[in-house]
């Protein structure tokens, strides 16, 4: 894929460490090397490594060595708990940042250990940004992804040009934290969504529907989303996949839960969920992709839920587009404003 993106000068000044080359982070950092930028990779797999050096990546040796010799470096990874080992582990992050660089926070995590993990790296004279992601991986790997952006006004504006590169809409949500909260909060939203429609799928299928004419039903109603418009394709297909496992919603809900519970309010279909993926993981394993949920209905009805003509993996099919920020709206402005990034 060749991009589209008109790129800053600003960001193709930058040299940028990407830590974490998975499902996510893997298309982000593709989409920073296929913009034209100078990117140092490190991940835990060499094959990983091995394919990024071949597309022009730079090969770290440490979270440290990439701390010292860029200008910004991400981390997007599994668990709040790698996080907490690449920045203040040996050789971590915090042994080579100092001022005039960037920590950059991918991953959905947990926003009191980001703001923790934060507060160090300011310590050592830097800057830190949380800017979780939205929108699946197939739109992380054209740049159409939204993003969400919790740090000072001041750090984002000077990443946003380098922001509008790995995504489409760009939204800056407030102080350091606030972005974590806001993607858990769309997540357990996914997961509800993804629930419901294997629970109405499997009912139209029982209810003798041809499930082709019940997707399109869903798809021009008001019972259409995002999510019926990608997973429900790939459930049909019989695919299931959507580069997204169980335990990692499992650990999305229940961070969701636990923001509830931290602020005392009495919830009643997100412990369901969390129940719900609980028992999934026991019958399928935690590695089994997060559309298979419904295989608990499958196994308990006997029916199978595919239907012809429906794609194996979810494709973006916008082009790649240059980035913006979005603007909350405010007063009696009832339009979404946005604003380009800086060329500069």
């Amino acid at each position: 894929m060749k991009a589209s993106n008109p790129v800053s000068r600003k960001a193709l000044l930058m040299r940028v460490g990407f830590i974490g080359l998975g499902n996510v982070g893997g298309k982000l950092a593709g989409s920073l090397l296929r913009n034209g930028l100078e990117v140092m990779v490190l991940d835990l797999n060499p094959l990983l490594m091995e394919s990024f050096a071949a597309r022009g990546a730079l090969r770290g040796q440490s979270p440290k060595e990439l701390a010292e010799s860029c200008d910004v470096v991400i981390t997007c990874l599994p668990s709040p708990a790698a996080c907490a080992a690449v920045v203040e582990g040996p050789d971590g992050i915090l042994e080579g940042i100092g001022p005039g660089r960037i920590w950059a926070e991918m991953s959905t995590t947990d926003a009191g250990e980001v703001r923790r993990l934060a507060g160090l790296v300011v310590a050592r004279g830097a800057e830190a940004i949380e800017c979780p992601v939205s929108g699946g991986c197939h739109r992380a790997a054209t740049g159409n992804i939204s993003i969400f952006a919790g740090c000072p006004r001041e750090t984002f504006e000077r990443m946003l040009p380098l922001l509008t590169v790995l995504g489409r809409r760009v939204l800056h949500t407030g102080e350091i934290g606030s972005a974590s909260v806001l993607k858990v909060v769309t997540n357990y939203l996914a997961t509800a969504n993804l629930v419901s429609l294997v629970e109405a799928l499997t009912t139209c299928k029982a209810a003798g529907m041809d499930l082709g004419t019940a997707y399109e039903a869903i798809r021009i109603s008001s019972g259409n989303s995002f999510v019926h418009e990608t997973e429900s394709q790939v459930i049909l297909n019989g695919s299931r996949d959507i580069s997204f496992t169980m335990d990692l919603v499992a650990k999305d809900i229940g961070l969701f839960q636990k923001i509830a519970d931290d602020h005392q309010v009495p919830l009643e279909v997100s412990p369901l969920l969390n129940r719900i993926f609980a028992d999934g993981i026991d019958r399928y394993g935690p590695r089994e992709l997060s559309p298979n949920i419904i295989k608990r209905l499958e196994d308990a009805t006997g029916l199978d839920i595919r239907a012809p003509g429906f794609p194996d993996e979810m494709v973006d099919e916008e082009p790649e587009e240059a980035g913006y920020e979005v603007m909350p709206r405010s007063g009696d402005d009832m339009k979404l404003n946005r604003r380009e990034a800086a060329g500069g």
